[in-house]
């Protein structure tokens, strides 16, 4: 099973996860989230998320999600990639991290496609009466 650690902006992990458990049904196992505060230190924030991933790897690999691209969690989340083994995405939304969830059983490769596609799926533009 992929882990998966999700570095965001405070609270916002914190959401997300609450939101992913509520569309599941049941809390989805080695789903973590690492909060960023201004007053964190960076090398510090690296430090703790090694650790994080350490145990959320069971040995097929770990996704790292970040909220905005360029902003202090991307670029921690960015000092952890190991290609094949630890994936990061960034822009991540709801659908994105329900779709990782759903195909985490599968090879890391794949759960970063399935989560890229469901990112960019779950954003369209909507019409009354749709």
């Amino acid at each position: 099973m992929i882990g998966i650690l999700i570095i965001s902006h405070d609270k916002l992990g914190e959401s997300f996860t609450h939101c992913a458990t509520h569309i599941m049904g049941e809390e989805p196992q080695k789903l973590i989230y690492q909060a960023i505060s201004i007053q964190d230190e960076p090398d510090e924030v690296v430090t703790q998320a090694k650790e994080l991933i350490k145990e959320l790897d069971q040995g097929d690999g770990v996704l790292v999600m970040t909220d905005i691209y360029g902003a202090t969690p991307c670029n921690i989340a960015s000092r952890l990639i190991q290609s094949g083994k630890v994936e990061c995405l960034t822009g991540m939304n709801l659908p994105m991290l329900v779709r990782a969830l759903n195909y985490r059983h599968e090879s890391l490769s794949v759960v970063v496609e399935k989560a890229l596609a469901g990112g960019k799926e779950g954003v369209m533009h909507i019409f009354r009466g749709c």
